[in-house]
Order: structure tokens, then sequence, then C-alpha cells
């Protein structure tokens, strides 16, 4: 379970919050979307498809501000699935993120960190490792373009694969740092809550309270209220 306003993944096993971690999430203008799925794959070393949005509003920008942006940010352009060489992509008449696809190789510098968690959606979110560590430090984290990136990648990927004499610790730490991706399905696919609770009872019989970070419960009050004055009336 992962809820949004608190900044916080849970893992709960029978009924009982087990253990959690820190999580960034989307800001307000690239909010993470409130859904359920199943996880059922673990990326090691993955790459970056970056989302059309991305590429047309910051990638081909930085492409025509600096030549050589792509290599600068370990990243290479596709056209029907085929890498481009620079070369041909200097040829190209016009940068356009509808007829090209941009990714970012794996490595320590990729944003999707060295490790992505992967329950398929329509929305394209999914959980991932992060180089950006020092986003975690403040407690309002809502910083991502709607992933959700997570502080303790490592424990959630022996977790998922504990008592898989396959994916041991030391395995899982040689794919993550391997440089090529692979893809490792689940042999139980994990139920994912991707939820927006500013208030809650804790294990400890403690109320808590968080801020509504989306204007969720600010939207649901006004229309709320809207009804109860037409009703007045």
């Amino acid at each position: 379970l992962v809820n949004i306003p608190e900044y916080r993944l849970h893992v709960i096993e029978n009924g009982k919050d087990t253990w959690g971690m820190k999580v960034v999430v989307g800001t307000e203008a690239t909010h993470t979307v409130i859904f359920s799925g199943e996880l059922s794959m673990v990326a090691f070393a993955p790459y970056w498809n970056i989302p059309r949005s991305i590429v047309s509003n910051e990638i081909i920008p930085g492409m025509r501000r600096d030549p050589n942006y792509l290599a600068h940010h370990d990243m290479e352009v596709l056209r029907g699935g085929v890498v481009l060489s620079e070369d041909v992509i200097g040829q190209l008449p016009s940068l356009d993120a509808a007829s090209i696809s941009v990714r970012q190789r794996p490595g320590p510098n990729n944003s999707l960190g060295l490790v992505k968690f992967l329950f398929p959606n329509e929305y394209s979110i999914y959980l991932h490792d992060t180089p950006a560590k020092e986003r975690f430090i403040p407690e309002m984290r809502a910083f991502s373009h709607g992933c959700i990136r997570l502080s303790e990648p490592v424990r959630l990927a022996e977790y998922l694969f504990q008592g898989d004499t396959t994916w041991t610790p030391e395995a899982i730490q040689e794919a993550m740092h391997a440089g090529k991706e692979q893809v490792v399905m689940l042999p139980h696919p994990i139920p994912v809550v991707i939820g927006y609770f500013t208030a809650w009872m804790d294990a400890q019989g403690r109320l808590n309270f968080r801020d509504d970070v989306y204007g969720h419960d600010a939207r649901l009050a006004r229309e709320l209220f809207l009804e109860d004055t037409l009703v007045a009336k």
C-alpha cells in the first residue's frame, strides 16, 4: 500500500502493517493516480523509456539547446525500435515526439535507479529506485512525474524474492549492477494499492492527519457543501 499524502509505502501481511519506507510521489501537476493493480515483474538495471510528454516538453528542447544533450544524459533515440546514430539524428528534418522515442540506458545515473517494480496499468505508473537520494530528506516529497520512487528498493527486492534460492541478495546486487536490463516475473503477483488517505488510525490506535497534497479532500468538501446548500434552499 502506498499512501500518497503520507509519502510512505506499507507492506501488509495477514492484515498487519509489518514494515515500510519513505517514497516520493508525483507533483500536484503530474500527480500519482489512485488505483490498484498487481505487482508481477521486477526489472533489474532497467532502461527508462521516457514518456512522450517528457520527450516533447523536456528532452527535445534540451537537444536543441545542447547538441551533446543525449550523451550527457546517457540517452538514445529510437525510430521503429531501432537505435539511431548521432549522424542520423542530425539529418532528421525535425524532431517530433510522435515520430521518435527516447530511452535512458541502464546504469547508476539512470532516473529509475538500478531496479523497478512493475504492475502493468494504463497510467504507466510503477515503483522504482532513484539516484536522487536527497529527495527523501524533506517531509513533503511530491517531486516526481507520477511514478513512485522508493527509499529502500533493495529491501523490497529481497523481500519479494525471499525463499528463492536463485535470487539471493548477492544475485540481486549482481543483476542490479550488470548494466543490462533483466526482467524477472514473480511466481505470485502481489496486490498493490495506491491510495489517498489524509486521516487514519494506525496500529497503535493513534489518529494521523496529513496535508491534502493534491486537493482531493478540498474538492470533495466543496461538492458536499454545494449539495447541502441546495438542500437547504
